[in-house]
């Protein structure tokens, strides 16, 4: 694995920097889930144009924030806006990655991708109604496999979250008592568990402690050997998490009719589909007091459409097909202005 990729600590601090060798020309912040690719884009994009980047890694709740009080360049969440909120506030949005969010378990002598779920179980968990590992909802998906009987730890997102959002947003879909108690949200009232902070802090808690359970971005469990879960899809099918079971689940997406691009990939149709399934958002404000620097950073996403495929599928992520970048940049065009209301793009 990429050596820059191999120094990124899961216990790192909530907000991320991009090394300070990195002129911090271009500013982002918000979701935790693209950091991975971010940061690996960064370097190279770095060693290509010398245009540095700085990203905080803070959750979609305070990518928004930040972009709405023009603090940053762009903002990112795992969350689309919806196009009335877009229009409230002067943004445009458009999707830059794909990728999935996994549960991962700390579970001794249970390898990763063993354990089988559903998702009507796995809100059960979430909900506090499953509590022991060895419960009978569980035991019956897992034949064969042995269970400890031990209290589940259940671990949450404590900030906004793009990631929650998805998550909840595909458990509100498969189990209706979850969708009336808790519903889906970057942010809710959790009925159980314990809270971290962004991918990394879930990742840590989920580390450290014994019998655990949480949910991150695949990058986040694969970049430190944590034992995800199989899900039951829609199909009935038990699946593991991988970029081709999240190109299966983004397969069926129509971008050109979904105002703002606010396509939600979770449930999805297919045998080979992974159930919690999204895009990564940049939000931006349509008009630019600092054109020269809004076009820095479309020049940057231009170039990640481009030449930023291999280096996604190298951390499980999904690069946006050809055909919607070239919606993206049409929108890009139409959009985003100076404040003379000239195109910048």
């Amino acid at each position: 694995m990429n050596r820059f990729l191999k120094s990124l600590a899961v216990t790192a601090a909530a907000t991320m920097a991009f090394s300070s060798a990195i002129a911090a020309d271009i500013t982002g912040a918000g979701a935790t889930f693209p950091y991975p690719i971010y940061a690996k884009w960064a370097e190279a994009y770095k060693k290509a144009t010398g245009v540095g980047l700085n990203y905080q890694s803070i959750g979609s709740g305070g990518g928004i924030k930040q972009i709405k009080a023009k603090t940053v360049d762009f903002g990112a969440s795992d969350m689309p806006l919806k196009a009335e909120e877009l229009d409230a506030d002067g943004l445009t949005q458009f999707p830059a990655i794909m990728g999935g969010v996994v549960p991962v378990i700390n579970l001794a002598g249970v390898a990763p991708g063993q354990l089988k779920l559903t998702g009507q179980v796995l809100a059960d968990i979430y909900l506090g109604k499953v509590t022991k590992w060895n419960a009978p909802e569980i035991a019956a998906l897992n034949d064969g496999l042995k269970l400890p009987a031990e209290d589940i730890t259940v671990v949450h997102r404590a900030d906004g979250s793009g990631t929650s959002f998805l998550f909840t947003d595909y458990l509100s879909k498969v189990n209706p008592e979850f969708k009336s108690k808790v519903g889906a949200s970057t942010a809710v009232k959790w009925p159980a568990g314990i809270g971290g902070k962004g991918n990394e802090g879930v990742a840590a808690n989920v580390q450290r402690m014994k019998n655990s359970i949480g949910y991150v971005e695949y990058a986040y469990a694969k970049r430190n050997n944590m034992a995800h879960v199989q899900l039951k899809n829609r199909d009935g099918q038990f699946v593991q998490p991988d970029d081709e079971a999240f190109k299966a689940a983004a397969a069926g997406a129509d971008w050109a009719k979904t105002p703002g691009f606010a396509v939600i990939l979770t449930d999805q149709a297919g045998k080979g589909s992974w159930p919690i399934t999204g895009a990564s958002f940049i939000l931006m404000h349509k008009t630019q007091a600092d054109a020269a620097k809004a076009k820095e950073v479309l020049k940057f996403f231009d170039w990640a459409y481009k030449n930023g495929g291999a280096m996604a599928s190298e951390l499980e992520y999904v690069a946006m097909p050809a055909s919607v970048a070239k919606l993206v940049q049409d929108a890009w065009k139409a959009q985003l202005k100076d404040s003379t209301g000239k195109a910048i793009w």
